[in-house]
Formats: C-alpha cells, sequence, structure tokens
C-alpha cells in the first residue's frame, strides 16, 4: 500500500473513533477494535498495526487503544 493508503486509513480509524466517542474509552477502543477486525480487509489491519508499532503518532487516543488491542496475540486477548 502506498503512503496515501496509509493516510486514508488513519483517516478512517480516527473518524471511527470519533463516532465512537460518546462511550467510555475503553468500550469505544472495543467497538473500534471490532469495527475493523469485521470490515476491515486483512492488508489494511496489517498496514494500520505495522504503523501502530512504528509509534502511530496520528493515531487519535481512543484509535491507538483500538489499533493496540489489535495487535495484541490472539491469547492475550481473552
Amino acid at each position: 500500500m502506498s503512503h496515501n493508503q496509509l493516510d486514508s486509513l488513519i483517516r478512517m480509524v480516527n473518524q471511527i473513533a470519533a463516532n465512537n466517542g460518546a462511550y467510555q474509552t475503553e468500550e469505544a477502543a472495543q467497538r473500534v477494535a471490532s469495527h475493523i477486525q469485521r470490515f476491515w480487509a486483512r492488508s489494511m489491519k496489517t498496514l494500520i498495526m505495522d504503523y501502530y508499532h512504528e509509534g502511530g503518532e496520528d493515531l487519535s487516543p481512543i484509535a491507538r487503544l483500538a489499533v493496540a488491542q489489535l495487535a495484541q496475540p490472539k491469547e492475550a486477548i481473552s
């Protein structure tokens, strides 16, 4: 994916997070992570998680928490 695609993903995840801003932070992050898990292609998820691991400085706080949840190994989530 190109840098423009990454910018689009960052903008999208931040918008999803903003749309869930009425919820408590943890619940909002869980809702965002669930949305990404259900609706984003694997390549999109991989790109946003790689960005998170590189610092993810443009992610909003809720978006950062959501991507952090996605980036955890499956065993650590349960």
